[in-house]
């Protein structure tokens, strides 16, 4: 798959990277892409809602009165979840909701991501750019001029580079990461995929499992 390289004011320069089929041009699997976007949300959740046991509220452990003879009911300690300030039953405990996810079905999920946004003609590719100073409104403007009305943009680099990425950090609608650190929420839930010229190019150097 060839695609044009653009500048930042979004002109072609007349150069194209071949993007390779066995990464942008495979047989999506929905399910894969289900499962890794479950997984990485489920990986966001803090799990740390709690509640006290009867073992754990504060109060007496003396039991209210006798348990016969008084005429009402059988009554155990203050504690009893029944009572104000009791201890509640099977209320949440603090505990994690990730889970596994074979390395395979991952590489697979980020594939079939990818081959979606091909297909869509979701995929930009501008030259290398240099930034001395980060500056956010300037880095904005190039969005723009890439993206056209789309709008959730991920800004895929080759490497840390701490302008670039400060550039882009305050920007609501975009989010820049390194080609190592693409996962398939992000994929999936960016309008536009914008590579430099370098990390398009890492798709085609390296092998298909390594780099998706």
């Amino acid at each position: 798959m060839q695609v044009d390289v653009l500048n930042k004011n979004g002109v072609a320069t007349g150069r194209t990277v071949e993007l390779p089929e066995d990464i942008f041009g495979i047989e999506p699997n929905d399910h894969c892409i289900y499962l890794s976007v479950k997984q990485y949300l489920a990986d966001q959740r803090q799990g740390t809602s709690k509640t006290k046991t009867r073992a754990e509220v504060q109060g007496s452990s003396k039991k209210l009165h006798k348990q016969k003879g008084t005429g009402g009911s059988r009554k155990g300690n203050i504690r009893n979840p029944l009572y104000k300030g009791g201890g509640a039953v099977n209320g949440p405990k603090p505990h994690l909701y990730g889970f596994k996810l074979n390395r395979k079905v991952k590489d697979l999920a980020k594939m079939s991501a990818l081959t979606y946004k091909a297909k869509e003609h979701k995929i930009v590719v501008v030259e290398d750019l240099k930034i001395e100073t980060p500056k956010t409104s300037s880095f904005a403007t190039m969005l723009d001029s890439l993206r056209g009305e789309n709008r959730k943009t991920l800004f895929v680099i080759p490497e840390h580079d701490s302008n670039l990425y400060l550039s882009g950090r305050n920007l609501q609608d975009n989010k820049t990461v390194v080609v190592s650190d693409m996962n398939t929420y992000d994929l999936t839930n960016a309008n536009v995929l914008i590579f430099t010229e370098t990390a398009a190019k890492m798709f085609s150097e390296e092998p298909a499992e390594a780099t998706a």
